[in-house]
């Protein structure tokens, strides 16, 4: 089954590697998400034995993670062949198959128990998305995509780094030689702390590049900024995800080691700090896809921090990681909508969007909402468990400020959000053609759906996967 959910993707990469006609190949982007989600639920409803001497395991932490990727690559598979229908010029192939390859690479991310392998598959996975961000095959493309992958090399040099520092540490403690992260876990308590604490720090930063927390997130305005805006919502909602995952990993073996509270205060430091510099970048904002990127690195902050704060606010971030990325499907893909309608994402060349395109702009604004905790959406629900949790736990001052930066953050993106989708059309703006389709629309109602059905109402096997999950991560040694 574990073998299963990471091939198939691989295999449809192939193929759509293979397929020669333009118009057919994006549409074996909907038929692998579907095969992938059916996998995925088998694996969930059964039990996925674990392969290759414990390298490959589908624990209570990867189960809801897998199922939520599953869902949100659904979404964008089937926006893609609306999408690239209306992109005529642009030659199809390599995008498909890097798109199809990210989503086998995440996967094998997410069962990965071993940190080597683990470690590949998120490099992977940035290699397979880079062509991705330079489809529009512009100066600022080609300029993003370089800074991500530099940027992204430096994070992950660390985090190779910080590896070794774990490793060495086991050694040094007379431990034996295993990168297996059961035995990991269950020989914690003996590693060496000073390494420990080392190697922690540097896999937080390493890791927290891919994840785009501040300071770390300088290639998130460039890359979002200039990617399509399915691209867009598979790097917000896919690999920085998965690197989230990939510190999680590691926040347990920590937990287990009785260092809990040394990892969680870096954890709430680096969330508020995230939060207060996607707050100040949000305000006036006049690009409305690079607003999205500054969104990105405050959820990402809102992840770690309640990871940090701990308690019920560990299933308040893990709920939170499924909601963050549903919006940003809806925003995202949305965006890319209204940009392509204007020919410009910038403010002052895009206004009365509600005009132009009323399907799009009116997802736009709900997703604003939705993204911003406002209820009855799902953000609402996740993001008031994080502050019941902070206050639950005492941590009075984390939770004003985080409340405080909530409050900043919507004032700054509604200002931009407004202004796109209200008014009229600027005199003079180019008349792109663009409008409108149902293939384009529908699956970003379908996301909106989801996030409103998670604000009003969690299924009894969704809930039951989180908690299963935040149990994971809070158990004591």
């Amino acid at each position: 089954m574990l073998a299963a959910l990471v091939c198939t993707p691989l295999l449809f990469a192939l193929a759509a590697l293979a397929v020669p006609s333009e118009r057919l190949r994006p549409w074996l982007l909907p038929a692998c998400g579907l095969a992938h989600l059916a996998l995925v639920v088998a694996a969930l409803s059964g039990a996925a034995e674990p392969m290759a001497h414990g390298w490959l395991v589908l624990d209570q932490l990867g189960r809801p993670v897998l199922g939520f990727l599953s869902v949100l690559f659904l979404v964008c598979a089937l926006y893609a062949p609306g999408y690239l229908a209306q992109r005529p010029g642009r030659k199809n192939r390599v995008f498909c198959a890097c798109v199809l390859a990210a989503l086998g690479t995440l996967t094998l991310l997410v069962v990965a128990h071993h940190l080597g392998l683990m470690w590949v598959a998120l490099e992977t996975t940035t290699l397979a998305s880079a062509p991705l961000i330079y489809f529009n095959h512009n100066a600022r493309s080609i300029e993003a995509t370089w800074k991500y992958l530099l940027i992204g090399s430096v994070g992950i040099a660390l985090a190779l780094l910080g590896s070794f520092f774990l490793a060495y540490g086991a050694l040094r403690s007379g431990l034996p030689s295993t990168l297996v992260f059961e035995d990991l876990v269950r020989y914690a308590p003996q590693i060496s702390k000073p390494w420990l604490h080392a190697s922690f720090v540097l896999l937080l930063v390493g890791f927290g590049t891919k994840m785009g927390l501040a300071p770390m997130h300088s290639w998130k305005p460039d890359a979002y900024g200039e990617a399509p805006g399915l691209v867009g919502t598979l790097l917000a909602g896919g690999l920085t995800s998965g690197a989230f995952v990939a510190i999680l990993r590691f926040f347990h073996i920590c937990n287990a080691a009785g260092d809990g509270e040394f990892a969680r205060q870096l954890l709430i430091a680096l969330g508020l700090l995230s939060m207060a510099v996607a707050g100040v970048f949000m305000v006036r904002q006049r690009d409305f896809k690079r607003m999205l990127a500054y969104s990105s690195v405050e959820h990402m902050g809102i992840l770690v921090l309640g990871i940090g704060i701990g308690g019920e606010a560990v299933f308040g971030s893990l709920l939170h990681l499924v909601n963050n990325g549903l919006c940003k499907a809806v925003l995202f893909l949305s965006a890319g909508n209204i940009h392509r309608a204007f020919g410009s994402k910038r403010t002052e060349h895009v206004s009365g969007a509600l005009r132009r395109v009323p399907g799009s702009a009116a997802l736009f604004l709900a997703g604003f909402f939705a993204i911003t905790g406002s209820p009855p959406f799902g953000p609402f629900m996740s993001e008031l468990t994080i502050v019941r949790g902070a206050f639950g736990t005492g941590h009075y001052a984390v939770g004003a400020a985080f409340l405080f930066f909530l409050f900043v953050i919507f004032i700054g993106m509604g200002a931009t959000v407004l202004g796109v989708v209200q008014g009229d059309p600027p005199e003079g703006a180019p008349e792109t053609g663009i409008r409108d389709r149902f293939s384009t629309l529908a699956p970003i109602v379908l996301a909106l759906g989801m996030v409103l059905l998670l604000g009003v109402y969690i299924p009894e096997p969704v809930d039951r996967l989180l908690r299963d999950a935040a149990s994971f991560l809070e158990v004591q040694p």
